[in-house]
């Protein structure tokens, strides 16, 4: 039984990765190819050196980031999730959130089968919600126009993200405040006395996450001294 459940479960990685692998690199080809095949059409193309050269200067920086954000949530989505998640995008937004809730609801730890088919569903179910939202937002744009521009509304749709993931983070926040206190503490007066650095959110965690796993390697060879 247990022999036919790891093969079961070797096949469906596979496939998992066939899939997942040809699937980014058709969106890869459209997500690039569109501005070209626009540019035909209507017969008007950018200076593709000037392009280059301004996606080079910022390219660089947030290939750093990406490359850290590659790192640190595929293992928490596993191959599924994380296919499912950099295809269709918005991770921190909604990706990441929702994988995190349903793997607390049902109780799955990271790196196991249940954490895998855990993170699929829940961003695919994610995903196809947003569809339906996005359906729904852009029929009922023209009525709702007024309501939405309206200035009073404006701050909180400024810090929908903010009180997402503060909700989020206090329950991890109060399970290991020894090791989130400090990456806390430094990145909040970081982005208080530099504002500038809100807009390199994805950058920054990798000096936080240095921080935190720096932090708890301490605990853990002080622990393992007293023991």
């Amino acid at each position: 039984m247990e022999q036919n459940k790891n093969l079961n479960w070797e096949k469906y990685t596979k496939t998992t990765h066939k899939i997942g692998k040809a699937a980014s690199i058709i969106v890869l080809i459209m997500l690039v190819g569109a501005p070209f095949l626009i540019g035909k059409y209507l017969g008007a193309y950018p200076n593709l050196a000037a392009a280059g050269k301004g996606f080079f200067s910022v390219g660089l920086v947030w290939m750093v980031s990406s490359v850290a954000e590659f790192l640190i949530y595929t293992p928490m989505l596993g191959s599924g999730g994380g296919y499912l998640a950099f295809i269709t995008g918005n991770l921190i937004n909604m990706k990441i959130p929702c994988a995190v809730n349903a793997r607390d609801m049902v109780g799955a730890k990271s790196g196991t089968r249940e954490n895998e088919i855990i993170s699929t569903l829940s961003i695919a179910t994610s995903s196809l919600v947003t569809i339906l939202i996005l359906a729904i937002g852009v029929a009922a744009l023209t009525p709702l126009r007024p309501l939405l521009q309206n200035p009073s509304l404006q701050p909180a749709f400024d810090n929908v993200v903010p009180a997402l993931f503060g909700a989020m983070a206090y329950k991890y926040y109060r399970k290991n405040m020894k090791i989130a206190l400090v990456p806390l503490v430094v990145m909040s007066l970081l982005f208080i006395f530099v504002p500038s650095l809100v807009g390199s959110t994805s950058f920054m965690i990798i000096p936080s996450g240095a921080m935190a796993i720096g932090i708890a390697y301490y605990f853990y060879k002080k622990e393992k001294r007293t023991n």
